[in-house]
């Protein structure tokens, strides 16, 4: 069965997408928002990437 990509419904702060990828990569979901943070002060790719995201990736069911 293959993973798949899916807004987190558990931890979700603001969409669910820090938590969703956390998920899917098995990681802390702390890491993750740590990175969309770092790269939010760094040019603002991380607020970009994060709008992408919340609309492209599925909800959870």
């Amino acid at each position: 069965m293959s993973k798949k990509l899916y807004k987190s419904s558990e931890n979700r702060i603001i969409c669910g997408v820090c938590g969703g990828i956390a998920e899917y990569f098995n990681i802390d979901p702390t890491i993750v928002r740590l990175i969309f943070a770092f790269l939010g002060l760094w040019a603002g790719s991380g607020v970009l990437f994060y709008i992408i995201a919340a609309f492209v990736i599925p909800n959870e069911d």
